[in-house]
This record gives structure tokens, C-alpha cells and sequence, in this order.
């Protein structure tokens, strides 16, 4: 478990082997069977990137629901929150390279957090993620976050079975699949309990079929300092 100082100043934890081994074969098969063309999605997706309809499969939810993946997103979002989306995705050969970016908080700083949960290894050759540390809060007056530079980004690689969470807010990216390998993972995304009434709005251009009834909350889980 990260250290909480640190999970907040960093605004992410790599949270490595958190998938039981023996779950990845069956995980890869799910990505695999769910995998839907652009134009099957509500509203049509990156071309360079393979997308996964997945989020009703009940061992998917297995994952999005680890207690150590909870626990971290109930100490990053800090109050009642609840599973708000989770899909499929993998960069394609020579795609999936993203500009340096912000998703957003909706109603106020720290009030979603996802991640990243991975299927197959990962590193600078097959897109792995890229993250700058310490950017979901900038500094008072500090100067506009300059997208265009990378000179504080941090690639991230890994085995199949590690889970990025992170701040909605920090600055992140996807990178170029150089080598084409798979690199198959599932983004989910957990709300704060304030902000249901706005997801339930936008359900059906998600194409959310699960299940978002359930609350969790940062007492439910144990974290360790």
C-alpha cells in the first residue's frame, strides 16, 4: 500500500501485482471477446486505439472492485464514492500516442479518480503510460501546465497485473506502440457519490450496462501510512 503523504503529493500509485496472476489469462479473453469496431461504440473512438465492451463481465468487476484499488481511490477522491465506468482499451501498431492532458474534476478538486488496470506488460515499446508526478495541484500562481513539455513526464512500465490509480487531474498521456506488441488494459473510473446524478445523464453515450448502485466509502478500506 502507497504511503498516504505520498499518494497525495504524487497524485497517483502504481500499484504493482495487484491482479491475483491467475486471473490474467481469463481478463485477456474477456478484452478479447468484447472488442467492438468505432462505429459500434455511442459515440465513435480514436482509430489508432482497439476498445472493449466489457464492464457488465463479472470478473472485470472482480478487478474494479480489489480493496487495495479502493482503498486508494477512496483516499484520493475522500469521501463516499461509487464505480462509475469501466472499458477496454489497447494503442494498435504504430498508434495510441496522446498529447499530454488533463481529464478534469467536475465539481471540485479530487472529485473522480481512475485507473488503469494492466493485461499484458508494459513499457516505452508497447504505449505504456505517461505521467508528470506532483501536477493534479498546481502550486498558487504558478503558470499554466505547458502540454507541449515533456520534460517532467515519467514513462511507466510494468507487468501484466499492475494497477495505475491516479487523480483525474493529474497530467498524463498514452504513448506510441512502437513495436505493436499488445499492451491490453482496462481504464475505470470511480465519482464522488455527488456526482451520480450527472452520470446517470450520460449513461447511454457511455454505454454503461453495469450495474453503478453500489457505494464504497474511504472508512471501508484500510490504509496503511
Amino acid at each position: 500500500m502507497p504511503d498516504r503523504k505520498q499518494l497525495h503529493q504524487d497524485g497517483y500509485a502504481l500499484l504493482r501485482q495487484a491482479i491475483p496472476s491467475e486471473w490474467l489469462a481469463d481478463l485477456r479473453a474477456v478484452f478479447d471477446a468484447g472488442v467492438r469496431p468505432s462505429d459500434q461504440w455511442p459515440v465513435p473512438r480514436g482509430m489508432d486505439w482497439r476498445y472493449s465492451m466489457l464492464d457488465d463481465d463479472p470478473r472485470i468487476q472482480s478487478v474494479c472492485r480489489l480493496p487495495q484499488l479502493l482503498a486508494v481511490a477512496g483516499e484520493l477522491i475522500g469521501e463516499r464514492f461509487f464505480l462509475s465506468q469501466v472499458e477496454g482499451r489497447e494503442p494498435l501498431p504504430d498508434g495510441g500516442h496522446q498529447q499530454l492532458h488533463r481529464d478534469l474534476s467536475a465539481q471540485r478538486p479530487g472529485d473522480i479518480a481512475v485507473a488503469l488496470a494492466f493485461f499484458d506488460d508494459y513499457g516505452p515499446e508497447n504505449g505504456a503510460t505517461r505521467i508528470v508526478p506532483g501536477s493534479h495541484r498546481p502550486e498558487p500562481g504558478a503558470s499554466p501546465f505547458n502540454f507541449n513539455d515533456e520534460s517532467r513526464s515519467v514513462q511507466l512500465s510494468g507487468s501484466a497485473g499492475d494497477i495505475l490509480v491516479f487523480d483525474v487531474d493529474l497530467v498524463h498521456a498514452g504513448s506510441l506502440n512502437v513495436i505493436g506488441a499488445r499492451r491490453r488494459s482496462i481504464l475505470i473510473s470511480y465519482f464522488s457519490e455527488s456526482l451520480y446524478a450527472s452520470h446517470l445523464e450520460t449513461v447511454a453515450l457511455r454505454n454503461i450496462r453495469m450495474d453503478t448502485s453500489d457505494r464504497f466509502a474511504p472508512s471501508d478500506f484500510a490504509f496503511g501510512d
